[in-house]
C-alpha cells in the first residue's frame, strides 16, 4: 500500500495525494509500482513519477502481474512519453494470455526509438500542406487537434510537446498574428452527451424524476435504429479478446480455450436470449431481445433463443410457443432454438467434477437458514469428497425429500451471498425430460455453463445479474472450460403498470384483465394485440439508448414513437364511435355521385393509394359533434346556428330541425347541404360515415392510477387497490366505413379525428372488433 510520501514523490500535490489515499484499490496498485521502481535503483524524477502514476491509473487487474516490466522501462527511460506508456499497456493486455516477448514489447511501444527534430519538422510540413487550404480559410478556428491526431499516427513516439510547438509555429508562419476577429469568443454548440456503454459497471441510478419526461429528454441518448445504436454505442470486446475486459479471470488454459472457441464460432459474434418459459414476455424483454439479437445482427453474427427451462413447476408449453412467436414478430430469427434441459446430463457430470475438486458439497440447511447475507456457514461444508459424491448420487435417485438436501458451491458472490445453491430436489415431471430427473440445476449454475457450451461470445444481461458475474467466471474456470464475457445493461421498466409474472397472474385470476394479452398490460403479446407495431417497439428501444442506468419510462413516450410510426404506415378511414343520424333533406338537388375517392395518406400528396367511400342522404356523425344550443362560444361544430363541413366531399351542413325519440333524446338531425365555396367556409370539418357497417370498438386507458402501483408505502393495500375502474370502455355499436369491413386481424387504421386502431383477434367474419392503439396527439377535435 502506497504512503502519502510515496504519492508526493511521484509529483502529486498534497491535496491530490490525500484524495488518492481514499481509493484503497488504486493506492495498493501504486504501492506495488513504487516498490518495483525502487528495485531498479534508478533515480526518480518528476517525468518518471508522472508516468508511474499514469501507469497505476490505467493498468487493468488482469495485467498487474506484468507491471514490473513497464516500470523497468519507465525508470531506465526506455518509455518516456504518454503514447509509449499507452502502447505498452495495450501490448500487455493483448498478449498477457499468449505470453510476453520482450522484443515484441519494445517494438510495440517504441523503446529506443528517437525521433529527430528534422523528422518532426518534415512530418508537420506534410500534415500542414495536406490541410493548408482549409487552415487559410478558417484561420485559428481550424481544429489543431485534428492535425495533432494525424501526427500521433505518423510519428507516434515523438515528443508531444515538441510536435505541438512546431504546429503552432507553422500556424503563425502561415496566418501571422491573431487579429481582433480571431480573438472574438466563438459560440459553442451544445453537445448531446453520448451514453456510456455497458463496459462501465456502475450502480444503477435512481430512476425517479421531478417532472414528466418528454420524448426529447429520454431519446437524446439513443439512435433511430438498433443497428445504428449497437454499431456506434456498444463498445464490447472483439471475438476472442475476452481477456481484455475488466474483471475477466484468466488461467493457464485460457489461451488454448479461446483459440478453440474462436475456431468454433468462425470469428463471428454469438449471443443468446435466454427467457424462462413460465410466462409471456413484457416490454422490458423487448430491450433484451433487441440488444442480444440486434448486436449479433449488427456485427454479422448470430443469436440463439435458449429457453432456461430448469424450473418444471412453472413451465408450460404455451409459453414456449408464445415466446418464440414474439421473437419472430419483432423481426428476429434465432440461429438455433435451444433449451437448458438439452444439457442436463453434462451439467450433472460437471457438478460431480466440482465435488471431486472439493468445490461443491451437499447441504441439509433449510431455505430459511440460507436466505440473506448474515448466515452461518453450513455445518456440512467440510464433509469429505467421498460422502458428498454418494449424497449427491442419493439426491439424483430420489432418496431425499424436497428441501432436505441441496448441492452448494464453495464461493462468495460480490453481493456477499455465501455458497449459492447449484442443485435442488423437485419431484415434478419436466415438460421435455419427463421423470428422468428429480434434481434440477439453478439459474446461477446453469446460465454460464450453457453459455460456454453454446460458445457465446457476449453474454448480455440486465444490471441485476452483475452480482452473479463472479460465480459466472468462477464456475467456467473451475471446470477448465471456455469462459464467455458477461456484459450488463440497464433494465427497462414502465410506469403505471406491473410486469411481474406473479402479479399479472393475480390480475388474470381476479378477472381484472382477461388474459396475458389483455391490451391494458405491457406484455408484448398485449402490445401486439393493442396494435402496436413491432417496428415501433424496436425503434422505441433504440431511441432509449444503451446505458447502465435502470430506466423507468412513462407510457406516453412509447405512445409518441408508435404515433410517429403509424402516422405514415396506417391508412386513414372514417368511423363513428357514438353515432347521431343526419338526414340531408335536399340531397337529391345536389347531384352528388354515389361514392368519392379518399386518399389513404392525405399528408403525403405523392402517395397514390386511396379508397372509395359511400355518399348518401343519411349519414352519421359523432354525437359530440352536435350541440343543441349556441351557448358555448368555443364550440366550432354543428349547432342550430352554426354550420359545419364534411371532410373529403366539400359539403357544408346547416341545421334545419331535431327529431327526438319517445324519451326526449335527440335521435336525428335534419339538415340542408350546400357545396363548399371559397366565399364562406365553416369553422370546422368533421368526419362522418354513410351506409356504414357495425363494429365493436374498445378504448383503453391506463390500468393503474399510480405511477408505481408496486409502491407498498403509497399503497398499503397492494397493487390491486390501485386499479383504474375506467381502464376500458366499449362502443358496441360503432359505425365503420364498409371499405374496411373485411380487414384481417392486426390490420391498423387511423380513424380520422379519433385515433389509431387495430383489428382484434375477437373479430368474426360478420362483425369486426377494434382496439384503440393510441390516441391522436391533438385529441383529434377541431
Amino acid at each position: 500500500m502506497a504512503t502519502k510520501e510515496d504519492l508526493l514523490n511521484l509529483g502529486l500535490s498534497d491535496t491530490k495525494a490525500t484524495e488518492t489515499l481514499k481509493n484503497a484499490k488504486l493506492t495498493q496498485t501504486i504501492g506495488t509500482i513504487v516498490s518495483e521502481a525502487k528495485k531498479t535503483g534508478e533515480e526518480l524524477n518528476k517525468a518518471k513519477g508522472t508516468l508511474l502514476y499514469q501507469l497505476a491509473t490505467k493498468l487493468k487487474p488482469q495485467v498487474v502481474a506484468h507491471a514490473s516490466l513497464v516500470v523497468k522501462y519507465i525508470m531506465n527511460e526506455g518509455i518516456k512519453t504518454e503514447p509509449q506508456l499507452s502502447a505498452a499497456i495495450e501490448y500487455l493486455l493483448s498478449n498477457s494470455v499468449k505470453g510476453i516477448e520482450v522484443g515484441a514489447f519494445e517494438k510495440s511501444c517504441g523503446v529506443g526509438v528517437v525521433v529527430s527534430i528534422d523528422e518532426i519538422e518534415d512530418s508537420v510540413t506534410q500534415v500542414i500542406n495536406k490541410h493548408k487550404e482549409k487552415i487559410v480559410a478558417q484561420r485559428y478556428e481550424f481544429p489543431m487537434g485534428k492535425l495533432l491526431g494525424e501526427l500521433r499516427t505518423l510519428i507516434p513516439w515523438a515528443d508531444g510537446a515538441r510536435v505541438k510547438k512546431e504546429v503552432e509555429l507553422r500556424f503563425f508562419e502561415i496566418l501571422g498574428v491573431k487579429t481582433s476577429a480571431d480573438l472574438q469568443p466563438k459560440k459553442k454548440e451544445k453537445k448531446v452527451e453520448v451514453p456510456k456503454a455497458a463496459k462501465d459497471a456502475k450502480p444503477a441510478e435512481n430512476p425517479s424524476k421531478n417532472k414528466e419526461s418528454t420524448p426529447e429528454d429520454e431519446f437524446s441518448e439513443g439512435a433511430e435504429t438498433m443497428d445504428e445504436l449497437l454499431r456506434t454505442r456498444a463498445h464490447f470486446h472483439k471475438v476472442g479478446e475476452n481477456f481484455k475486459t475488466d474483471g475477466y479471470v484468466t488461467t493457464p488454459k485460457t489461451a488454448d480455450l479461446l483459440k478453440e472457441h474462436v475456431a468454433k464460432v468462425g470469428g463471428r459474434v454469438v449471443t443468446r436470449f435466454p427467457p424462462e418459459p413460465n410466462g409471456v414476455l413484457h416490454i422490458g424483454h423487448a430491450k433484451a431481445i433487441n440488444i442480444n439479437f440486434g448486436y449479433a445482427k449488427a456485427m454479422g453474427g448470430v443469436c440463439n433463443l435458449r429457453f432456461d427451462d430448469t424450473n418444471p413447476e412453472k413451465e408450460e408449453e404455451k409459453f414456449f410457443t408464445a415466446i418464440e412467436d414474439i421473437v419472430n414478430w419483432l423481426g428476429y430469427k434465432p440461429a438455433r432454438v435451444t433449451h437448458s434441459s438439452d444439457n442436463f446430463q453434462q451439467l450433472y457430470l460437471w457438478a460431480v467434477k466440482l465435488i471431486q475438486k472439493n468445490l461443491a458439497y451437499v447441504c441439509h440447511q433449510k431455505v430459511e437458514e440460507m436466505r440473506g447475507f448474515e448466515v452461518q456457514m453450513s455445518p456440512w461444508r467440510d464433509r469429505s469428497i467421498e460422502d458428498n459424491l454418494q449424497l449427491f448420487e442419493d439426491m439424483k435417485h430420489g432418496k431425499f425429500d424436497e428441501g432436505e438436501a441441496t448441492l452448494r458451491l464453495k464461493l462468495t458472490l460480490e453481493e456477499g451471498k455465501v455458497d449459492p445453491v447449484a442443485y435442488r430436489i423437485k419431484y415434478v415431471p419436466h415438460h421435455r425430460s419427463k421423470d428422468e430427473w428429480c434434481i434440477y440445476p439453478t439459474y446461477d449454475y446453469t446460465h454460464c455453463l450453457c453459455d460456454s457450451l453454446e460458445n457465446i461470445t457476449h453474454s448480455l444481461c440486465t444490471k441485476e445479474f452483475q452480482s452473479r458475474r463472479s460465480s459466472y467466471y468462477w464456475l467456467c474456470n473451475a471446470l477448465d472450460i471456455y469462459c464467455p464475457v458477461q456484459w450488463e445493461y440497464g433494465r427497462l421498466n414502465v410506469n403505471y403498470t406491473v410486469v411481474s409474472k406473479r402479479k399479472i397472474l393475480k390480475l388474470i385470476t381476479t378477472k381484472t384483465v382477461n388474459d396475458w394479452d389483455d391490451p391494458r398490460l405491457f406484455t408484448l403479446t398485449a402490445l401486439r394485440r393493442r396494435g402496436i407495431p413491432a417496428e415501433a417497439i424496436n425503434r422505441f428501444v433504440a431511441k432509449l439508448g444503451l446505458t447502465m442506468s435502470q430506466m423507468v419510462i412513462d407510457p406516453h413516450l412509447l405512445d409518441a414513437t408508435v404515433r410517429d410510426y403509424l402516422n405514415v404506415h396506417a391508412p386513414r378511414t372514417l368511423a363513428v364511435l357514438d353515432g347521431l343520424k343526419l338526414t340531408i333533406e335536399n340531397f337529391s338537388d345536389l347531384s352528388l355521385p354515389s361514392t368519392a375517392d379518399v386518399p389513404d395518406f392525405p399528408s403525403d400528396p405523392a402517395d397514390p393509394r386511396k379508397h372509395s367511400v359511400s355518399i348518401d342522404k343519411e349519414i352519421f356523425i359523432e354525437k359530440t359533434d352536435y350541440k343543441p344550443d349556441d351557448s358555448d362560444k368555443s364550440f366550432r361544430r354543428l349547432t342550430p346556428k352554426q354550420s359545419v363541413g364534411l371532410k373529403h366531399i366539400g359539403l357544408v351542413l346547416r341545421f334545419v330541425r331535431e327529431i327526438k325519440d319517445q324519451n326526449g333524446h335527440v335521435a336525428e338531425i335534419v339538415v340542408r347541404a350546400e357545396k363548399l365555396t371559397e366565399g364562406e367556409k365553416p369553422k370546422a370539418f368533421i368526419h362522418w360515415v354513410a351506409k356504414p357497417v357495425h363494429a365493436e370498438v374498445r378504448l383503453y386507458e391506463r390500468l393503474f392510477n399510480s405511477k408505481n402501483p408496486e409502491d407498498a408505502q403509497a399503497l398499503p393495500g397492494g397493487f390491486l387497490t390501485d386499479i383504474n375502474p375506467n381502464s376500458m370502455s366499449i362502443h358496441y355499436n360503432a359505425l365503420i366505413d364498409k371499405s374496411i369491413a373485411s380487414s384481417p386481424v392486426y390490420t391498423r387504421f387511423q380513424f380520422e379525428r379519433i385515433g389509431f386502431f387495430c383489428v382484434d383477434p375477437d373479430s368474426t367474419s360478420s362483425r369486426l372488433v377494434f382496439n384503440r392503439t393510441v390516441s391522436l396527439k391533438d385529441g383529434g377535435k377541431n
